[in-house]
């Protein structure tokens, strides 16, 4: 039996998982963590903690160095999220085309107390709220995963012309494109050809600050990027000198800062909101039941998929006995945790090894149950993080 500990409200519907697979929720020292936005902290990391499952897409709230190396599994959920972060997107390129807040902040000051003159006084001023439309103008994408591709075949139903840029897009987000996606080889290339930029990228070394002043004067003169991604990827000090400047259109983000707010009260080409992508029912259902089922699946049975910290790895189920032994990715340890097995008298019906950077894990299907010997001989071979034995 496994149990969990949660931070954060999480769905039912992923806690029932769970509770279906006879977890138990505890307050401390769980084999699992199941959080959404909780900053985890190398003090929460038990003696007992084996994976951290994290429901949505961003793992920054998590010391992921920390727990690869006491060898702990860190799961996230791509693509549970996506359908409402991309509603999201195209209500902010809406938002930044027309008229929409400032027409809203003006019927709400318009006259009660003359009913006959409201018609005339919107007549009169619906000039001045006048935008463009989406159908016809071009949507840059950068970054092609599950949100990207779900957001350029909404826009292609919006008339929009598109054009992506994904050095690291994966085959099965290159399935899911619209053929009419034109490939930029460049960022910049992108950005000289969008009316509109949307940006779905991690956090991580290589893209923070992505857009910046030597890249935002790349941009079409007018142009409007949104950026529902992560704040640290868009450098805001850059961005606004370039609104001040009129080269950028408009800018619009769910990571406020005290500049862009400053900034929002000023002029109308800053539209903010709070980091709403992810904030519906359906999302935060999906990424629970997603995040619930990888939990599941890896501590009952070994299996890893949607890791950011070890390799993708399954096994179908050959035998009731199985190790799951994890170490430094190091030359010759399949063949010392091979041998300790054999020195013990127990054959292996099927295996199988995967690894990533420094780690490595390894599935053994056993014809005998591990005895407690082979357990501890295991455990003692240099480099071996953690050995498990599950039994069905």
């Amino acid at each position: 039996m496994f149990n969990f500990k949660t931070f954060n409200n999480i769905a039912e519907d992923g806690l029932e998982i769970l509770r279906e697979n006879n977890f138990q929720e505890v307050p401390e020292n769980p084999d699992g963590l199941l959080l959404r936005s909780h900053a985890l902290m190398e003090e929460d990391f038990g003696e007992n903690l084996k994976c951290v499952a994290r429901a949505g897409s961003g793992t920054n709230n998590i010391p992921i160095d920390e727990a690869t190396k006491q060898g702990i599994v860190v799961f996230n959920t791509p693509g549970a999220n996506a359908n409402a972060v991309k509603e999201l997107v195209i209500c902010g390129m809406l938002l930044s085309s027309r008229g929409i807040i400032e027409g809203i902040e003006f019927a709400k000051k318009l006259d009660l107390k003359d009913p006959k003159g409201l018609n005339k006084a919107m007549e009169a001023q619906k000039k001045s709220f006048a935008g463009n439309e989406l159908d016809g103008k071009t949507l840059g994408i950068i970054g092609l995963g599950s949100i990207g591709s779900m957001l350029a075949q909404a826009a292609q139903t919006l008339g929009m012309k598109l054009i992506g840029y994904d050095p690291y897009i994966s085959i099965e987000s290159a399935w899911r494109l619209p053929r009419e996606v034109g490939k930029a080889e460049t960022m910049d290339e992108l950005l000289q050809h969008s009316d509109y930029v949307s940006l779905h990228v991690p956090l991580a070394e290589e893209t923070k600050n992505l857009i910046n002043k030597s890249n935002l004067n790349k941009f079409k003169k007018g142009a409007r990027l949104i950026n529902l991604s992560r704040g640290g990827i868009v450098n805001t000090a850059d961005v606004i000198k370039e609104l001040e400047n009129g080269h950028l259109g408009r800018f619009v983000t769910d990571f406020p800062t005290p500049e862009l707010i400053k900034r929002s009260t000023e002029k109308n080409d800053v539209v903010l909101l709070p980091h709403l992508g992810a904030s519906t029912k359906e999302a935060e259902v999906n990424c629970a039941v997603m995040a619930a089922n990888q939990m599941v699946n890896y501590l009952k049975h070994g299996t890893i998929v949607n890791s950011v910290n070890f390799p993708r790895i399954s096994l179908s189920r050959g035998t009731h006995h199985r190790l799951v032994i994890i170490n430094h990715n190091e030359p010759g340890m399949i063949s010392k945790i091979t041998d300790s097995i054999a020195e013990c008298g127990i054959n292996i019906a099927e295996m199988t090894n995967k690894s990533k950077d420094k780690i490595a894990i390894n599935l053994i299907d056993l014809e005998l149950e591990a005895s407690s010997k082979l357990i501890q001989q295991l455990e003692s071979v240099e480099h071996v993080l953690s050995v498990r034995s599950l039994s069905i």
